[in-house]
């Protein structure tokens, strides 16, 4: 009967420990995710940021439908979610996002990036 309670004890154990890892896994894939999907929404912020500056007249502070002049706002280009940089053109801007999580390569982190027109901003996930 000893050896049979300490078996059942061992075996718990061991379950108890299987459920604790898979617990892990689990929050640190939702984290990536989490934080993922924090950066896409970043970028559309931005995008519609520079949409705006592309829209706005000259003599109201905007382009008068160019990029040329738009920055990322003091204080955006580092949050909690990532940092971010832009590439102006005239017709365009390219906006590369890193976030603070460790991708789905296991070695970078999360990222991704948004190209941004006058009437559309597009998203892609680099990983």
């Amino acid at each position: 009967m000893g050896q049979q309670q300490l078996l059942l004890i061992v075996l718990g154990v061991i379950i108890v420990g299987i459920a604790v890892v898979v617990g892990i896994n689990l929050f640190n894939a939702n984290a990536t995710n989490a934080n993922r999907d924090g950066v896409i929404s970043d970028l559309n912020n931005l995008g519609a940021m520079a949409q705006q500056f592309y829209k706005k007249p000259t003599s109201m502070g905007g382009g008068g439908n160019t990029f040329t002049g738009w920055t990322i706002p003091t204080g955006l280009d580092s949050t909690a979610n990532g940092t971010y940089s832009a590439t102006v053109n005239a017709q365009s801007v390219t906006i590369p996002g890193l976030g603070t999580e460790t991708g789905d390569d296991g070695t970078n982190p999360v990222g991704a990036q948004a190209v941004v027109g006058p009437t559309a901003i597009t998203v892609t996930v680099t990983n």
